[in-house]
């Protein structure tokens, strides 16, 4: 009989990829997830480390390895700053399909929340966050899976949104050609994208991902997921949760409508885009009136107030000295 320590030492030693007649050498496993592994390994032609992503062994209907194939051509086409790029691709002598990317260093999202950084600091990764979601959206791709487990944050505050692998293509209008069906890649229809199959993480997909409406996903579909991700930076709590609601009286007005207006029920009630739910942040944080949010009268005259703090102090000191000097000159 062998020791559970054992079996999994057994099993990590049979899993892990032989990358013979490859420029790569495995250093260790850092993640492991439905689809494959992502070990951290040395690139010996460019002495650098990278992260490579491993196909798992089981895959008889080869389903995984046109997902692999996939995922690793629309990140490779997506060229951002906040999207982690795709160095290599290939297929291993075992017959695993592999694909090499940066290896981004720092924390998740979730692990990064964890510290109570200030309200600014997470608004400003968060406005990263819409950026490269934009990007990706702007050329046709929607994520699906946003949440903060998906996404890095850097050492200096860089922002990498990461595993585009149920990630969506639009359908080309250009050229007729669906979305989900690459042209260097089996032209079957993936199954993780047929109508009625359900894709993304309880609390962060939107009511039509949730029904299986697949057909219906658009960018409004990454804006749901990003207000979620906006909740909660705010909170500290994944969204539905009973603390998350207890904290949500916390949170400024004119930020918590910007949440609810990007989680609406309807895609038609949310922002259009991410970039446009970037700018509502913009905005607040330039004290300046969101779309999100109409203001009173008391609450105008307070966000200017605080707009212009620096003229208004100096009005009030200018008053308070020139009614010191009338008392003075009238004793």
């Amino acid at each position: 009989m062998l020791s559970k320590d054992s079996l999994q030492r057994l099993q990590a030693a049979v899993e892990e990829p032989d990358l013979e007649g490859t420029r790569y050498r495995v250093i260790e496993r850092i993640g492991r997830g439905g689809m494959g592994s992502v070990y951290l390994a040395e690139d010996s032609e460019l002495q650098r480390t990278v992260a490579l992503k491993v196909m798992n062994l089981t895959d008889p209907t080869g389903d995984l390895a046109r997902r692999m194939w996939r995922e690793a051509r629309i990140v490779a086409q997506l060229e951002h700053p906040g999207i982690v790029p795709i160095h290599d691709v290939g297929i291993l002598p075992d017959r695993r399909v592999f694909y090499a990317m940066k290896h981004v260093q720092g924390s998740r999202l979730d692990e990064y929340r964890s510290k109570e950084p200030s309200q600014a600091e997470l608004l400003r990764l968060f406005e990263k966050i819409c950026e490269a979601v934009a990007f990706a959206n702007a050329q046709g791709v929607i994520h699906r899976d946003l949440k903060p487990e998906n996404i890095m944050v850097g050492p200096f505050g860089e922002v990498l949104v990461m595993d585009w692998g149920v990630a969506k293509v639009l359908l080309n209008s250009d050229t007729g050609s669906s979305a989900d069906t690459e042209s260097s890649v089996s032209q079957k229809s993936e199954t993780d994208t047929q109508h009625g199959t359900i894709i993304g993480t309880k609390g962060y997909m939107s009511p039509e991902q949730a029904r299986g409406e697949t057909d219906a996903l658009d960018q409004r579909t990454d804006v749901y997921s990003l207000g979620a991700i906006l909740n909660f930076l705010l909170t500290g709590n994944h969204p539905g949760s009973n603390s998350a609601a207890e904290k949500t009286s916390r949170v400024p007005k004119r930020l918590a409508a910007i949440c609810r207006k990007a989680m609406a029920e309807s895609p038609s009630d949310r922002y259009v885009g991410a970039e446009e739910l970037a700018a509502d942040i913009a905005r607040f944080f330039d004290h300046q009136p969101v779309s999100a949010y109409r203001e009173n009268p008391i609450e105008r005259a307070a966000r200017w107030i605080d707009r212009n703090r620096f003229v208004v102090y100096l009005v009030v000191t200018y008053l308070i000295l020139r009614f010191l000097v009338l008392l003075f000159l009238n004793r």
